[in-house]
């Protein structure tokens, strides 16, 4: 039986991308090709099938209705041919995921329930990044990250994994010096301890509190959760957090002040490249950690 010539796959799989993506220039940039080198391959591919797949109009590039009949009848199969050469490739290999956390989202939340998804899925394995701005590396040296932001970069594929209420706490005894009603003059002789990455956490505090003027002794800002539990626990500040922070730290060293609810304007969020969603590693991860409910 004779074998029916091909277009090459590459060309294939930059027409996707751009159809995908919705630009040539966020096509190359995924293929890590010049946007030069990946006009080509949709002009061999347009010279293949002998039809016009887009309208170039400057930088923009538009479907044609031959383009949308051809994405229509390729790109389901070209993925499930992705999937079965991917398949057959990591059959007997290690499934790797190159994942940037922040150490206190992974020793609260996600460590205690990666045991399940080892079990369901044990040729999974993760690298984990807890080096800052993750967001900035997601698409290079990381497939995915987990982040605490207002909302994601919309480049991004995102997942939002909670919504929060603002916590001021401190130690037992310090809460105890400060009462248990909010009092202007007292709060303005504390410290009060902040993630250098979430100030508005505090804006919004004090604005609940009915003093968004509110003059602190000092902010002491610093770049890890679990530092701030820390200091606080031991009297150094008022931390503001997030409740679940408070709750999951199981401390009886700290206390939370004032009975007052305080939308946090930030969340945590599953963030990859829209790409990377096909990479098997990346896919297992995502839909696991999007249904998990950690």
């Amino acid at each position: 039986m004779a074998i029916r010539r091909l277009p090459p796959l590459r060309a294939i799989e930059a027409f996707v991308r751009i159809v995908r993506l919705g630009s040539a220039r966020a096509a190359a940039d995924e293929l890590g090709l010049s946007p030069s080198a990946l006009s080509r391959r949709v002009a061999a591919l347009e010279e293949f099938i002998g039809k016009r797949l887009f309208t170039r109009q400057h930088q923009a590039m538009k479907l044609t209705d031959d383009g949308q009949a051809f994405y229509d009848a390729v790109s389901l199969r070209f993925d499930e041919l992705a999937a079965a050469v991917e398949g057959q490739v990591e059959d007997s290999k290690v499934l790797r995921l190159h994942l940037g956390v922040l150490p206190l989202f992974g020793t609260q939340r996600l460590f205690p329930r990666l045991p399940e998804l080892r079990k369901a899925h044990p040729r999974l394995h993760i690298d984990f990044d807890t080096a800052a701005h993750p967001e900035a590396r997601v698409g290079d040296t990381l497939d995915a990250a987990i982040v605490l932001a207002k909302e994601p970069d919309p480049a991004f594929h995102a997942v939002r994994l909670d919504h929060n209420q603002v916590y001021a706490f401190t130690s037992k005894a310090l809460a105890a010096e400060i009462g248990g009603n909010p009092d202007a003059e007292i709060l303005g002789k504390q410290t009060f301890l902040i993630h250098t990455e979430l100030p508005d956490s505090f804006v919004a505090w004090k604005r609940a509190l009915g003093m968004p003027s509110l003059a602190s002794a000092a902010i002491d800002h610093m770049d890890s959760g679990q530092l701030i539990l820390e200091a606080a626990a031991n009297g150094l500040g008022i931390a503001i957090m997030h409740d679940d922070h408070f709750r999951r730290s199981h401390d009886p060293r700290l206390a939370k002040l004032f009975d007052v609810e305080v939308e946090s304007p930030y969340s945590y969020w599953f963030i990859c490249r829209p790409h990377a969603l096909e990479i098997r590693s990346v896919r297992i991860f995502h839909d696991w950690i999007a249904g998990a409910g950690l």
